[in-house]
């Protein structure tokens, strides 16, 4: 599972950090762009498996990873 986020997005920080300590084996990294600039001027995004994730804030964002994450782990 490959998880993107933006240089510029302001929600990013504490989530990447989350799941960087939580989930150390997975493909996580901040990119200089993820090409999503009007989500992400708005609220905070990343972009899972080259889908868009977003979130009211970053708690919400968080947990949506993480729904993700667990869907992908239960299918395999």
């Amino acid at each position: 599972m490959k998880i993107r986020f933006c240089e510029h997005n302001k929600g990013k920080g504490k989530v990447y950090r989350r799941l960087e300590e939580e989930f150390p084996a997975l493909n996580i990294k901040i990119k200089d762009c993820v090409k999503q600039c009007g989500s992400c001027r708005e609220q905070p995004i990343a972009v899972v498996d080259k889908q868009k994730v977003t979130g009211k804030d970053g708690d919400d964002l968080y947990a949506k990873i993480i729904e993700l994450i667990r869907k992908d782990a239960a299918s395999e």
